[in-house]
């Protein structure tokens, strides 16, 4: 067979298979780590869920407290400024007490002037008291002339009988006629003691009648010494100076804010879904990540449940009772407390309304700070 047929019969055999290529290594440990990955996300993932429940509907709270004027004034001075640390006690502001200041002494001079009265009224009832005496002891006086004049009428109607005429009948007469006028003169005297003592039951009532006054007035000036007081407005805690509306000049009411307190003691509230409380207990230890305060984690606890849920404390609850109802999952505040030390050493940092993210470690026992 020649060259050509030979060549033509070879090019008509199939040619060989080529060999299979390995897999890329790289490509290999790409996806395993890629696997190792997922499976250590997804491992995190239940773990968590298992472990830790977290919301970002969290912020921090504190103690905010109004400053206002309790009276009506005008603005005479103000001893402080903005963001400025005050203490309990210390004078925010002052009112101008003119007002006041002549209310007071005009229940003063009321009261100075009572009091004279009642002086007078004591100096009348001794005087009625004097009357009384002399009054009194004028009844005896007729009593005892009473007596004499008796026994001198009874005397000459013995004397003078239809078989002895001792004396004469104008005697007999003129003894019974001073009698009679000594019974007169007795009553009389009475009248005049009874009298006396009802003087004295006047004059001691209206003497009663001042002292009550006095004591209205010292009532009215005891409120008015208040209300000069209230020109002196004061921060009732100690905190830091917010929302300052106050200035020099300006006409306040009673009941106006003035300016707000914060004090340094802050918590966080967290709102977490209804779902999430099964597991959630008093105690539990909670981490605190502050937006603010970037890789500074906080530690905290549980410390107490909201009595009821957020929606239930809105101006305007939800209606439930109608035939579109759809089911929303509620958010119930829970109070959460922080480190005393943390508190110490982020005073004037950590306000209220910052946004956190709270994680609650409910695999953990309950512990206290």
């Amino acid at each position: 067979m020649s060259n050509q047929a030979e060549q033509k019969v070879l090019g008509a055999a199939p040619q060989a298979a080529a060999p299979a290529k390995k897999p890329n290594p790289r490509v290999l440990i790409v996806a395993g780590l890629i696997a190792a990955a997922a499976i250590g996300a997804g491992g995190r993932m239940w773990y968590r869920s298992a472990h830790f429940v977290e919301t970002e509907n969290a912020y921090v709270a504190g103690h905010v407290h109004p400053v206002s004027a309790r009276i009506a004034g005008t603005v005479t001075r103000v001893l402080i400024d903005d963001n400025q640390y005050v203490k309990a006690g210390a004078v925010i502001a002052e009112l101008d007490p003119s007002d006041q200041r002549v209310k007071v002494e005009q229940i003063r001079a009321q009261i100075a002037s009572a009091e004279t009265q009642v002086l007078q009224a004591d100096a009348e009832v001794a005087q009625v008291n004097a009357q009384a005496s002399a009054a009194a002891a004028q009844v005896k006086q007729a009593e005892a002339l009473l007596v004499r004049a008796k026994q001198d009428a009874e005397r000459y109607g013995q004397l003078f009988t239809s078989q002895m005429k001792a004396v004469s009948k104008a005697e007999v007469d003129a003894a019974n006629a001073a009698r009679a006028s000594a019974v007169a003169d007795v009553a009389a005297r009475k009248d005049s003691a009874t009298a006396a003592k009802a003087q004295i039951a006047a004059a001691a009532s209206a003497r009663d009648v001042l002292k009550a006054q006095i004591d209205v007035l010292k009532a009215q000036l005891k409120e008015a010494e208040q209300q000069l007081s209230y020109n002196t407005i004061v921060a009732p805690v100690s905190g830091r100076v917010g929302k300052r509306s106050i200035e020099v000049g300006q006409r306040v009411s009673p009941g106006q804010q003035l300016a707000a307190l914060v004090q340094d003691d802050v918590w966080v509230t967290a709102n977490f879904k209804e779902t999430q409380l099964a597991d959630m207990h008093v105690g539990q230890p909670v981490h605190i990540s502050v937006d603010a305060l970037p890789g500074k984690e906080l530690t905290g606890k549980v410390d107490s449940f909201s009595p009821a849920s957020g929606n239930q404390f809105a101006l305007l609850p939800a209606d439930n009772a109608t035939g579109n109802f759809t089911k929303i999952v509620q958010r119930v505040p829970v109070k959460i407390t922080l480190k005393p030390e943390d508190q110490k050493a982020l005073a004037g940092r950590l306000v209220p309304g910052m946004s956190v993210i709270a994680e609650v470690a409910i695999g953990e026992t309950a512990q206290a700070h």
